[in-house]
């Protein structure tokens, strides 16, 4: 058994309890072939929940702000997982590259459209980035959305519940080109991710 997968079955088992996980649209992940995962973002906690959410085991290959390769026991973790280093501050061809790569080799990327982290926020307040975009039209990848949704949005808390819902994987479409084109596919594939947002924008308290 690889390490991905011996991590998946013992660290999956105590994920889901302690954060309650609760698992819907799994039917809709692809055995096989290349796809991007698109996803908001609520809190560093999100990469862990989404890989213990996906019950054929797929490894989802996520980067992360390089700031977290810098932390003890969470580094070797993250890694050990699948995330990549990625700098925020400006745009980071080498992980752009790296995640062309490996959809070209027919793995699983995910992607949080927002850039960052928006707790106690309804998703739809955010503003999308063009990142995945990019990354869809030139690797001609599947998106799958997703979504994670706890109670107003907060940090996900220990024994609450906590939602994980897959959409349809669908192709990306545009009329646009260039980076008109990359906005035009990153706000078409946060469409879907609101989509399976159940909480109404009106009640989410801070």
């Amino acid at each position: 058994m690889s390490l991905y997968r011996g991590l998946h079955v013992c660290l999956g088992a105590i994920v889901r309890c302690i954060f309650r996980v609760k698992v819907e649209g799994g039917e809709n992940l692809p055995a096989e072939g290349a796809y991007i995962v698109a996803c908001n973002h609520i809190c560093d906690a999100d990469p862990v929940i989404l890989a213990v959410s996906v019950k054929n085991r797929r490894q989802i290959r996520f980067m992360a702000k390089k700031e977290l390769f810098k932390v003890p026991l969470l580094a070797q973790l993250i890694k050990a997982l699948g995330a990549f280093p990625v700098d925020r501050g400006g745009a980071d061809v080498g992980a752009l590259k790296k995640s062309l790569k490996m959809l070209e080799s027919g793995e699983v990327v995910g992607i949080f459209p927002q850039g960052t982290r928006h707790p106690k926020e309804h998703p739809s307040n955010s503003e999308v980035r063009n990142g995945i975009g990019m990354l869809a039209k030139r690797s001609g990848a599947m998106i799958l959305p997703a979504c994670i949704e706890t109670k107003n949005f907060k940090i996900i808390p220990f024994f609450r519940r906590t939602r994980v819902r897959f959409g349809t994987p669908y192709m990306p479409t545009y009329t646009l080109e260039g980076s008109e084109a990359y906005a035009e596919i990153a706000n078409e594939a946060f469409d879907h991710v609101l989509a399976l947002v159940k909480t109404p924008k009106e009640e989410v308290k801070k």
